[in-house]
């Protein structure tokens, strides 16, 4: 059986990807979890299930096969549940899927850095930097696109939940967390998402955790 081995749910939002990927693969796996940056946190990231990513989670382990970051994740359970959980079936929309993954992935560093993923919290209403309104706004800009062309009848970005979904998925939980200004039709879409049952079990399940991080029990914890 496969085993994701993952962060504090409160916190960690590529933890979030990993475990939605998992999910919707609807292959049976292990989960552990793992707390991050408490004591033996140094001398936990030496363990051999950590060490291929040198303490960094996610990391999906098949076998004696180790996996690591979300995306990578996302690729491997695609390529093991035959292509159709994940990505559009039409060849335009899941050249943009591909991108928008892509673009999440790599882009937005103002928002990660400045609103840090915390599903415990909902903080007063603060004006976001300038630099997180344009990355904001370039969000708003893909999602809309992306529900006006490809959308359709479903409820997610491209009409059925998927890779986009999973990776936009700590975006969404920032959104609300940090009361930040989005539109009428991105709210909507973020309420689907967080009402998705992967989310609800997730969301669920950070409220029982024991740990704390005060870096990021404040706003703008970067």
């Amino acid at each position: 059986m496969l085993k994701l081995i993952i962060g504090n749910k409160a916190y960690s939002s590529w933890s979030l990807r990993g475990w939605l990927a998992c999910k919707q693969s609807g292959l049976a796996f292990e989960e552990v979890v793992v707390p991050l940056y408490d004591a033996d946190w140094e001398q936990r990231r030496e363990r051999n299930d950590l060490v291929p990513s040198r303490g960094k989670v996610p990391i999906l382990w098949d076998g004696d096969v180790a996996v690591w970051d979300s995306l990578a994740i996302i690729t491997y359970l695609d390529d093991l549940t035959g292509g159709e959980k994940f990505w559009p079936s039409d060849r335009t929309a899941r050249a943009m899927a591909y991108s928008m993954v892509a673009e999440m992935h790599s882009g937005f560093a103002a928002l990660r850095r400045k609103h840090s993923m915390n599903t415990r919290q909902t903080f007063p209403v603060v004006p976001p930097d300038d630099d997180v309104v344009a990355e904001l706004n370039r969000i708003m800009e893909l999602w809309a696109q992306a529900r006006a062309r490809f959308g359709g009848d479903g409820a997610f970005l491209f009409g059925a939940f998927g890779a986009v979904d999973v990776m936009f998925a700590p975006v969404c939980t920032r959104i609300i967390t940090y009361s930040l200004p989005v539109g009428r039709f991105a709210s909507a879409y973020i309420d689907t998402v967080l009402r998705h049952p992967f989310m609800q079990d997730w969301i669920a399940a950070a409220q029982e955790e024991q740990w704390v991080i005060e870096h990021y029990e404040a706003p703008k914890a970067g």
